[in-house]
């Protein structure tokens, strides 16, 4: 198109020029009609690109890593004249998405539409938009952009696995794990009302539920409660280990799979373990607390719901192993306001024996912790992970070893050594 352009300049100036030294008119009328070519063709496309409004509807802003995230375009020409050709160039930064659209003519007052989906391939926080629309005049001489800057955000949760069974430690309150079972006293956990019957203790009547009703109401109470799970991720710089072929996004972003399998990252075993263990608990109607340093800090209370799942996998799709905090110094920091009777479970590839020593003392509180240990040898480390497995037997902190390649279902089912 430039050289197009150029040749209608160069004839324009000779015509000039001709005209000038021969004095002939029929040079300057050829002048003046290469010259009106020019205005006529710029007006053209840069009329070609105003009076148009494109609507992008995404039908969610949450995806998930494995998923197809859908969105929907509209381009409207709102003037009378047709729009013979438009390009809509979308530059958002959604691995694998491919927006872009060349635009057929669209008669005036119509309107053009098409549907793209795209697979999710990689967690993360991404831009969707802008958009630039790119049009020009039927001689092919001028093109004319135009700039939309509206931009939206869409966060791509990470991959999880279904996850059957994961044996826990027992409790430090009375009968262990959870039965579920109505009891004949009074438990420390309230599981309903019900009717007075004869027979029953007065100091069991539920007085706000027998007003309201209108008869005697008395509370039940089952065997065990269930006591809280927390979530304790290491995502420390130090305990990073993933394999040379790994690239990510701009060298600090998320990770770019290769495949359909989990990237070979300690980091990202980590991420799909704890979004997988949180989705089962929270699941399990189970209240789920979580705390990491992303780097940043991120601690969320112990709930149940499916909003606290929302939470965590959001948390967990822009996590990144950068933080200078080691293992130990979080469980020292992020571990204080723990009762007694709480489950920790710790996800982690960290081989430094401190925490271990840091895990011990949380267990002499009445808090249970127990390590699903990603071994960092079969992601291409140094040392072998006995030693500190070693440890944790010593310490009586169970532990579950995940190695790179393992099915996680299977995996996080075995019973904890």
């Amino acid at each position: 198109m430039p050289n197009r352009r150029n040749a209608v300049y160069l004839l324009l100036i000779f015509c000039l020029l001709t005209g000038v030294f021969t004095g002939r008119a029929f040079f300057f009328n050829l002048a003046y009609l290469f010259a009106g070519l020019l205005l006529i063709s710029f007006l053209w496309a840069w009329v070609s690109v105003r009076w148009i409004s494109i609507s992008r509807r995404t039908r969610t802003r949450r995806a998930q890593v494995g998923r197809s995230m859908e969105e929907s375009f509209a381009v409207h020409n709102t003037s009378l004249l047709p729009k013979l050709w438009l390009e809509v160039r979308d530059h958002s930064d959604l691995p694998g998405h491919r927006a872009s659209q060349v635009v057929p003519t669209v008669m005036g007052r119509k309107k053009y539409r098409w549907d793209v989906s795209t697979p999710c391939l990689t967690r993360g926080e991404f831009r969707l938009g802008p958009i630039t629309l790119l049009s020009g005049d039927p001689f092919g001489l001028f093109i004319s952009p135009r700039r939309l800057g509206a931009t939206s955000r869409i966060v791509v949760y990470p991959a999880t696995v279904p996850v059957t069974h994961f044996e826990m430690p027992m409790g430090v309150l009375s009968g262990g794990e959870a039965q579920r079972k109505r009891a004949n006293y009074i438990t420390t956990n309230a599981a309903g009302v019900r009717e007075y019957v004869p027979g029953d203790n007065f100091n069991r009547i539920h007085w706000r539920s027998s007003a309201r009703r209108d008869e005697l109401m008395v509370k039940e109470f089952e065997i065990d409660p269930l006591v809280d799970v927390w979530l304790l991720v290491d995502f420390s710089a130090a305990a990073l280990v993933e394999d040379p072929s790994v690239q990510r996004i701009g060298r600090t972003g998320p990770v770019i799979p290769m495949g359909v399998e989990i990237p070979p990252s300690t980091e990202e075993y980590n991420v799909v373990i704890a979004a997988s263990l949180a989705q089962y608990f929270i699941e399990d109607e189970r209240s789920v607390g979580f705390a990491a340093y992303t780097p940043h800090r991120e601690i969320y209370d112990a709930e149940r719901g499916p909003q606290q799942l929302s939470r965590i996998l959001q948390t967990l799709a822009v996590a990144r192993s950068f933080s200078p905090y080691t293992l130990a110094q979080t469980l020292s920091l992020e571990t204080h306001f723990l009762t007694r009777g709480t489950t920790l479970v710790i996800i982690t590839a960290s081989l430094d024996s401190a925490w271990v020593a840091q895990a011990q003392v949380l267990g002499r509180k009445g808090i249970r912790p127990m390590c699903v240990l990603v071994d960092p040898a079969s992601f291409g480390g140094q040392f072998s992970s006995e030693p500190l497995r070693a440890m944790l037997r010593s310490a009586r902190i169970p532990s579950v070893l995940i190695q790179r390649g393992d099915d996680l279902t299977s995996a996080l089912a075995q019973r904890p050594l």
